[in-house]
């Protein structure tokens, strides 16, 4: 029954979609309301086709610079993906790392730490069916990170596509948690386009940014027994209890029964989060969960889903069940050979986790990444832990080797922009503009101690 409800849901939402496209032209971008002022609305907003045989399309908002420093045929475009699976970026663009935030009142307002501040910025609802996307079918919705690539692919290329500006500036995929898997598997899939097609053709892909990213799930499932007992929060007879939970989704993964591991994951999680008591795994000094029910609630406001240029009767979920079941025996299935693949080509890759995230945070991502095959690994993996600072107050730490850059930012948990706003957008913009502790250039057994400039 459940799953016969979810599909009557995204029926009436591909209808309301259908209809919608016959008198999208004469709604206009100026028309706003108090709930979303004339100043918050994007530069552009609307939906990118992702096949040539359906009217299955990527719901995208677009913020250009506020302040570039450079020509706007430049300057980088940096492209969100939520995780999930399922969840709509819309999340990260009105909870996390917009140029607006939602408020408890159901109102906006400026986010100083927005990664708009001197890059263009692209929230991408992916795979269709989450958010404002639009699936003509469950059928249409990716099983596995190929199929949510190869549309990404459809959607990036069809945006570059809108504006003569767009054609050169580099572009740099980010995003959080199940984009762990989305980020590397789209930059894989580039690598792979591009080599076939024309230079003109080729999508300019600068680098990959992952935030508490869900990437190689088999070795990452292993840790939270130990996170957890060295933290203090359980004791050594729970911590037995939950590796034989953690096990569990280790065998199935061997034996290939991805549905049922991914199972054994959530029942570990559950578990974990039982013998804690925590109001929430994604940051264990919460007392009460991520709001992100915020942002479902405002863009659930007829006013607020005109303002983006969406069909005021479509229904917003923040995060789709259909995707996540349809995805669900893709989650323990492991990306770590994309991001080599993406490592030897030299494309750069940015890892920054949350210190206090317990699902995927430092030590779940320091364990794949000790596994790599990557002929710079062995440096990495010796390489300086720098102190980072942000207006002289420290705000974590980087790691770097070359073309790998791993910071853990303190004071933050799993939506990591939202805890720490400010020091993130100081990460991301260092990071791009390759500044301070984030520079090509690497000193080792050196302390910098690096302080922004803004």
């Amino acid at each position: 029954m459940k799953m016969e409800n979810m599909s009557i849901t995204l029926f009436i939402n591909t209808l309301i979609f259908f209809s919608f496209l016959q008198y999208q032209s004469s709604l206009s971008l100026s028309d706003s309301s108090t709930s979303f002022p004339k100043e918050a609305l994007p530069t552009k907003s609307g939906y990118l086709p992702v096949s040539s045989t359906s009217n299955s399309s990527i719901f995208y908002t677009f913020y250009e610079a506020q302040n570039s420093s450079t020509p706007l045929s430049q300057t980088p475009l940096l492209i969100w993906l939520q995780g999930g699976p399922g969840c709509s970026s819309m999340l990260a663009n009105f909870y996390e790392l917009g140029p607006w935030r939602v408020t408890k009142s159901l109102t906006l307002e400026p986010n100083p730490g927005s990664w708009n501040r001197i890059f263009g910025l692209i929230f991408l609802d992916n795979p269709i069916g989450t958010g404002f996307s639009v699936a003509s079918t469950p059928q249409e919705i990716p099983t596995d990170q190929k199929g949510v690539a190869k549309h990404l692919f459809a959607a990036i290329t069809r945006f570059v596509q809108l504006d003569p500006v767009f054609k050169h500036r580099p572009i740099y995929i980010t995003g959080e948690s199940y984009a762990g898997k989305y980020v590397p598997a789209i930059g894989y899939y580039i690598l792979e386009k591009n080599a076939k097609l024309k230079d003109s053709e080729r999508v300019n892909l600068a680098g990959l940014a992952i935030g508490d990213g869900l990437t190689d799930p088999v070795t990452q499932v292993v840790t939270h027994a130990a996170n957890a007992y060295y933290v203090g929060l359980i004791n050594e007879r729970q911590k037995k209890e939950l590796e034989k939970a953690q096990l569990e989704a280790v065998r199935l993964v061997h034996n290939g029964n991805w549905s049922a591991a991914a199972d054994a994951r959530n029942n570990a999680l559950r578990l974990l989060s039982n013998m804690t008591g925590l109001a929430t795994l994604y940051d264990y000094s919460r007392k009460i969960p991520y709001e992100d029910d915020l942002v479902e609630k405002f863009l659930s406001i007829a006013e607020a889903k005109k303002a983006l240029g969406v069909n005021e009767s479509f229904v917003y979920e923040v995060c789709s069940d259909i995707v996540g079941d349809i995805l669900h025996a893709d989650v323990m299935k492991s990306v770590k050979y994309m991001v080599e693949k993406l490592l030897k080509e030299n494309t750069k890759v940015l890892l920054y986790q949350g210190q206090r995230d317990l699902r995927d945070g430092v030590v779940q991502v320091e364990v794949w990444v000790k596994t790599m095959k990557w002929e710079g690994i062995v440096e990495f993996l010796n390489a300086e832990r720098e102190i980072w600072k942000v207006h002289e107050e420290v705000a974590g730490y980087v790691q770097k080797w070359k073309s790998l850059t791993n910071v853990v930012v303190l004071g933050a948990g799993h939506l990591l922009p939202t805890d720490q706003s400010l020091n993130s957008q100081s990460m991301i913009e260092d990071w791009v503009l390759e500044k301070g502790l984030f520079g090509s250039v690497s000193y080792p057994n050196v302390s910098t101690n690096y302080v922004h400039d803004v």
